[in-house]
C-alpha cells in the first residue's frame, strides 16, 4: 500500500483542500497510516500530475481561493484495481516486544517504566475510540454501505487497543509477582518522574 491509496479512500470519502484532508486525515485514516502534511501536499501533486484527482478553484470570502481534491475516473480505476488486489498478512514489528524479552539482559526497572508509558498511551486510545464509537456510532445495528465499513473499522482499533492493554498489564502485573527486585509499583500507576527515580 502507498500514501496514494489511502488519500484516494479519504478523497472518495468527501473532496477536500489539502489542509482539510490532512486534518481530517490524521483524525481517521491516519490512526492506522501515518502521514505528515508535507507528505500529505507531495502526494496530491503527484496525483494531480498523474491525473488521478481532478483540482477545481473554491473561492473564498476574505481569503485566497482554495484548490478543491476530488478523485477522477483514472483515479477511481486505480483505486479499484488496488482495493483488488490480495493483501498478504502483516507481520509484527515491535521494538517494545523485544525490549520486553530482552529486559533481563539489561536494566529491568527501565524496561518496566518503558511498558508503563506504552500502557498509558494505549489505554488512551482506547478511550479515544471508545468516545468516537459512542458519539458517532451510537446504534451500530443500523448502519449499512460505507458507514458500516467504517463503524468495523473502528472496532478492529478497539480490539487492538485493547490486546495491547490486556497483554501490558499482564507483562507488568507477572514481573512485579514473580520477580522481588522489580519495582513494587501497580501497572495503574503512572511512570517515576526523574525525580522520583534518583
Amino acid at each position: 500500500m502507498a500514501l496514494e491509496h489511502a488519500l484516494l479512500v479519504a478523497l472518495r470519502e468527501q473532496p477536500a483542500s489539502g489542509l482539510e484532508l490532512a486534518k481530517r486525515f490524521g483524525r481517521s485514516i491516519g490512526f492506522f497510516w501515518h502521514a505528515t502534511h508535507q507528505q500529505i501536499y507531495r502526494v496530491l501533486a503527484r496525483m494531480d500530475a498523474d491525473g488521478w484527482v481532478t483540482v477545481t478553484e473554491v473561492a473564498q470570502s476574505g481569503r485566497p481561493d482554495k484548490k478543491e481534491y476530488a478523485v477522477s475516473p483514472a483515479g477511481e480505476r486505480v483505486l479499484a484495481g488496488w482495493l483488488a488486489e490480495p493483501t498478504p498478512m502483516e507481520p509484527l514489528r515491535s521494538e517494545l516486544a523485544v525490549k520486553m524479552r530482552g529486559a533481563s539482559y539489561g536494566d529491568r526497572g527501565a524496561v518496566l517504566e518503558v511498558v508503563r508509558a506504552n500502557l498509558a498511551d494505549h489505554r488512551l486510545r482506547l478511550a479515544h475510540y471508545e468516545q468516537l464509537e459512542k458519539r458517532d456510532h451510537p446504534h451500530p445495528e443500523a448502519l449499512t454501505g460505507h458507514e458500516l465499513d467504517q463503524y468495523l473499522v473502528l472496532r478492529g482499533g478497539i480490539r487492538l487497543e485493547r490486546f495491547w492493554v490486556e497483554w501490558l498489564t499482564e507483562y507488568l502485573e507477572s514481573r512485579q509477582a514473580r520477580s522481588p527486585e522489580d519495582p513494587a509499583r501497580s501497572p495503574e500507576d503512572p511512570a517515576r518522574s526523574p525525580e522520583e527515580s534518583r
